[in-house]
């Protein structure tokens, strides 16, 4: 047999769990053709020797919708392992959209996904409508990594009724014509259908997204569709969990349990691994296993958190005393801060703020914590906080931020944790139990404030090699089989002849996150936060590789996945 690729000497961990095995692994065409020793040469040889083979890492929650028009290699996901991304996740899709009224779609991301615009508006192509649209549109697109999409609860809302999405309860009309419109969309191909009802989700003019808008009962009448067609899943809904009420959790619950156990449809949804949140949701998700429902906690595997720069935003963004600076380009801004009293100056402003009147929404930057924010000086933890770093230099913490953004020509960046610190010791239970995914990296959207692109590197490089809290086979499996099982992609997550040959070639010695850098590349020449990887040796993608030492090889084998119902046809 001729073979394409063979990699040779590294050690395969496989993607199901069982120990790692030494061996070769052949490709022909875009699949594994043999695993072993293998005796014949390929047309491309690869030296795995010192590394380990793995399945290219599956993403179940991403929002690279609209990056992937203008961005075909799929960074950051790309840079960390990821050969399949599930993109259309918390309600927000750019599909259906009427011609007339796409800023209606643009209105539910701008705010709530941190897109910048004037990107959006350089960067989308438009020449859909309808979902199956969108899709072909996205079949027709060079793709360094392959993508599966969900059609999205704000967008179906905004098609159906218009401006009135944001205003009204839908009418049996409205009902209507989005069940009918989602019918359409899972037998185009979507794999399911996604919704949103937190409250950090607002748009640009201070409302609610659309999804907020929509009642229990028009969930129930949409996760219906899929049950009556015998596919897809729904992600989000649950974000009443969290209220400090306890009315808005038991109900929150009991609805969700009707979709997954009543109407049969599989549920996915963010957990944050709080003390108390995240043991009662694992409780719950339990207890609907128990009952005969499917439902899969999305994890992370850090706690979420915030990057600050001041080349994007700051917490003393607010302050009368920082506007006008903050205003400036960032080239004046640099001029103006080489000078050490006009560093003091403002850092006196910061210290002394008034952050009491603070309202932000999602990822935005919220008051300064010197305590808990930290300055990123490396990939992995630990990583020291200002107020470390201030004392060591005998300065304000706000002095210090102000003197480590000059000294480093305005590159530094800042961790700041998020409104739901993780607790570490429950997190380690979330990644360990049955019925989580270790998922939910935004990438793709957050472009200026978060990179969690990077949680499976970190995930490898914290939590197996650095923490020891995880085998590489079980943390393998984490980011392979079970996200491939959850979505339906039976064709990929496990090294295994037949299968796809996505595929990556890693050193769990070396493996792990890059520090992020601020890089001016969006359409319109707008800032997004770009993070590497450190330790992958190459990524194949459908028996191209398409990622080596870190840098794009300029092949482009990714794909659509569609759903069964559409491979029927």
């Amino acid at each position: 047999m001729s073979f394409d690729v063979v990699i040779r000497g590294g050690r395969v961990v496989d993607g199901s769990g069982l120990g790692a095995y030494r061996a070769d692994v052949a490709i022909a065409g875009d699949r594994i053709a043999a695993i072993g020793r293998i005796a014949e040469r390929g047309r491309r040889e690869i030296d795995a020797e010192g590394h380990v083979v793995t399945p290219g890492f599956i993403d179940g929650h991403t929002h690279l919708d609209a990056q992937l028009f203008w961005d075909p290699q799929g960074a950051n996901s790309c840079w960390h392992g990821v050969t399949t991304a599930v993109m259309g996740n918390c309600g927000f899709t750019l599909a259906p959209a009427h011609a007339d009224a796409r800023a209606l779609v643009v209105r539910n991301l701008e705010r709530a996904e941190d897109l910048d615009p004037a990107a959006l508006a350089a960067g989308i192509p438009w020449s859909w409508e309808t979902f199956p649209e969108y899709m072909d549109a996205v079949d027709r697109t060079r793709k360094a990594i392959h993508y599966a999409a969900n059609i999205g609860h704000s967008a179906l809302r905004t098609f159906a009724m218009g401006e009135r999405a944001f205003e009204e309860k839908a009418s049996e009309a409205d009902l209507a014509r989005m069940e009918s419109e989602l019918e359409t969309a899972l037998r185009a191909g979507a794999i399911g259908f996604t919704t949103t009802r937190s409250e950090h989700h607002e748009t640009s003019d201070d409302r609610p997204v659309a999804s907020r808008l929509a009642s229990w009962e028009e969930l129930h009448r949409l996760a219906g569709v899929m049950a009556r067609l015998g596919t897809g899943i729904l992600e989000g809904g649950t974000e009443g969990v969290l209220s400090s009420d306890p009315a808005v959790v038991d109900e929150t619950w009991r609805q969700i349990r009707h979709i997954a156990v009543d109407l049969g449809v599989p549920v996915t949804a963010g957990l944050i691994a709080t003390k108390a949140g995240g043991r009662r949701m694992l409780e719950q998700i339990d207890a609907i296993a128990k009952a005969g429902g499917r439902m899969y906690g999305q994890s992370h595997c850090r706690g979420i958190s915030v990057l600050l720069s001041f080349k994007t935003r700051l917490p003393f963004d607010v302050l009368p005393a920082w506007q006008s600076l903050r205003a400036l380009p960032v080239d004046e801004q640099r001029r103006m801060l080489a000078d050490p009293a006009t560093r003091e100056r403002y850092a006196k402003a910061a210290m002394e703020g008034d952050f009491s009147a603070w309202r932000g929404i999602g990822a935005m930057p919220r008051p300064p914590d010197y305590d808990g924010i930290r300055v990123y000086e490396r990939g992995l933890p630990p990583n020291p906080t200002v107020r470390e770093v201030a004392a060591r230099r005998g300065v304000s913490p706000a002095r210090a931020m102000i003197d480590l953004a000059v000294e480093s020509d305005f590159e530094v960046l800042f961790i700041q944790p998020s409104l739901y610190p993780q607790d570490e010791e429950v997190l380690l239970e979330v990644l360990r139990h049955p019925r989580t995914i270790m998922t939910f990296s935004d990438s793709g959207a957050h472009l200026s404030q978060i990179a969690d692109a990077s949680i499976h590197t970190y995930l490898l490089g914290h939590w197996v090699r650095d923490r020891g809290q995880l085998g590489l086979e079980e943390a393998i499996r984490m980011l392979t089989f079970e996200p491939a099982l959850a979505w339906g992609f039976a064709d990929r997550g496990l090294v295994r002849e037949g299968l796809q040959a996505d595929l990556n070639i890693l050193d769990p010695e070396r493996v792990g996150p890059a520090v992020p850098r601020v890089v001016d590349d969006l359409p319109a020449g707008r800032p997004r936060l770009s993070q590497k990887a450190e330790g992958i040796r190459a990524t194949l993608v459908a028996g191209e590789l398409t990622v080596q030492d870190g840098e794009s090889t300029g092949t482009y084998p990714g794909r659509l996945f569609r759903n069964r119902l559409a491979r029927k046809r």
